[in-house]
C-alpha cells in the first residue's frame, strides 16, 4: 500500500507555485495563470486554510475560483498569458544569443503552455465572494 505524500510537501509546493505566480504578475517573461492553477492544486492537497486563502485572494482569486468551479480560465487571464508568452518567444527568437537548441526548447514549452490555456473553456463571470465586497455595501 502506498503512503500518501505528506501535506507539508504539497503546502510547500503550493507556496512555491504561488510565489512564481506572484513573479509572473510582475515579470512579462513568466506566465501567472498556470502557476496559480498549480498552487491551487497543491494547496488543496496540503492546506485547506491556504487553499481557501487563494480562492479569496484579491489578485489571484478570480482565476482560482473559475478553475475550481468551472474548470475554466478567465478571458483576461487567457489574453494576458497569450500576449506575454508570445512577446517573450518573439524576443527570444529575434534577439537572444542563447544556443538555437535552447531557444527552440523554450519556445516549444511556451507554445505548449499557451495551447493549454487556450484550449480550456473561458470562465463565465461570477459574483465575487463576500470577503472581497466593499464594507458597508449590500446587494439588493
Amino acid at each position: 500500500m502506498r503512503r500518501p505524500l505528506h501535506p507539508a510537501l504539497f503546502t510547500a509546493l503550493g507556496l512555491l507555485f504561488l510565489a512564481l505566480a506572484g513573479l509572473g504578475a510582475l515579470l512579462p517573461v513568466l506566465p501567472t495563470t498556470p502557476f496559480v492553477l498549480l498552487a491551487l492544486w497543491a494547496l488543496a492537497k496540503g492546506s485547506p486554510r491556504l487553499h481557501a486563502y487563494l480562492l479569496n485572494h484579491r489578485r489571484f482569486g478570480a482565476t482560482a475560483r473559475a478553475w475550481e468551479e468551472q474548470r475554466a480560465i478567465p478571458l483576461r487571464g487567457k489574453v494576458l498569458a497569450t500576449t506575454t508568452v508570445t512577446l517573450t518567444a518573439l524576443y527570444l527568437i529575434a534577439f537572444s544569443e542563447l544556443p538555437v537548441w535552447f531557444v527552440g526548447i523554450s519556445v516549444a514549452l511556451m507554445a505548449y503552455g499557451v495551447a493549454f490555456v487556450l484550449t480550456r473553456p473561458t470562465a463565465k463571470p461570477g459574483p465575487r465572494p463576500k470577503t472581497e465586497r466593499k464594507a458597508g455595501r449590500t446587494r439588493s
